[in-house]
């Protein structure tokens, strides 16, 4: 990773932990990452544990964020959560992750209506894109992976929040879907190599090449301590979004502290 943009290392806890189990991982997850500087770190628990999360993280400073929203304020719409009610206790939330897209029937044009809406009340989203296995082995990576990242993120330009002082809100995590679970991770050089080429490329001719290179990339896909630092030696990626690995106290901070290695090694 480069040193210009500050590594990030994000814990998507998926559907797992209920609020009592929450709360004594963060008590286990706490001390150690406290230790770690120079790196940016944030927790996705279920929405049902945000507050409790929330609370135990107050005076630390780990972020925290939810695992999707709904684009719409407020409303008629049963078991959803609008982006004022995320915003209200996280910075950060996760966005179009490949477990949305299968199971739930996210559309790059919803992603892209969340990401509108997210960046409109002031969250960092956390975008998501990648290929699956089939898609990979017919070589149809770069199709898709552009094809997300335009479409995802079309019309941006002109959402309140994206350009502004400071490190830009928009992160991006690149999770080749045939890795995700599958412990069966991507290379650190073929992962950097569709960061660099499909991923900052596109948003240059997007927003410009200044927006491309400020843009956090993260990783994500079967990241365990045991093989961060190869992604995190690779000067595209910025970060992991971890999965499994993120329930496991030690794992997380051993990964957060590669992180900071990588970043103490580029210097």
């Amino acid at each position: 990773m480069t040193s210009t943009r500050k590594p990030l290392i994000a814990g998507n806890w998926k559907m797992n932990k209920t609020v009592a189990e929450a709360r004594h991982l963060v008590s286990e997850l706490v001390p150690g990452l406290q230790t770690v500087s120079g790196v940016d770190k944030v927790l996705c628990p279920p929405f049902t544990s945000l507050l409790a999360v929330a609370a135990l993280l107050e005076g630390t400073e780990i972020g925290l964020g939810a695992q999707t929203l709904y684009w719409e304020e407020s409303g008629a719409f049963t078991g959803e959560i609008s982006p004022s009610m995320v915003a209200e206790l996280c910075r950060y939330v996760i966005i179009g992750h490949s477990e949305r897209r299968q199971y739930f029937d996210e559309t790059d044009a919803t992603v892209n209506r969340k990401v509108q809406a997210a960046l409109a009340h002031g969250l960092s989203p956390i975008v998501c894109v990648g290929e699956t296995l089939e898609e990979n082995q017919s070589g149809r990576t770069s199709e898709v992976v552009v094809r997300q990242i335009q479409r995802g993120l079309a019309g941006l330009s002109a959402a309140p929040n994206l350009v502004q002082a400071g490190p830009v809100p928009l992160i991006v995590a690149y999770e080749p879907v045939w890795a995700i679970g599958t412990g069966l991770p991507a290379t650190g050089e073929g992962a950097n190599a569709v960061v660099a080429n499909f991923i900052r490329t596109p948003l240059a001719e997007m927003f410009g090449e200044a927006f491309a290179q400020s843009v956090r990339v993260l990783y994500g896909g079967s990241v365990k301590g045991s093989n961060a630092a190869e992604f995190f030696d690779q000067p595209e990626i910025d970060g992991a979004l971890v999965g499994g690995a993120s329930l496991k106290a030690t794992e997380f901070i051993q990964i957060t502290q590669a992180a900071r290695k990588s970043t103490s090694d580029s210097h």
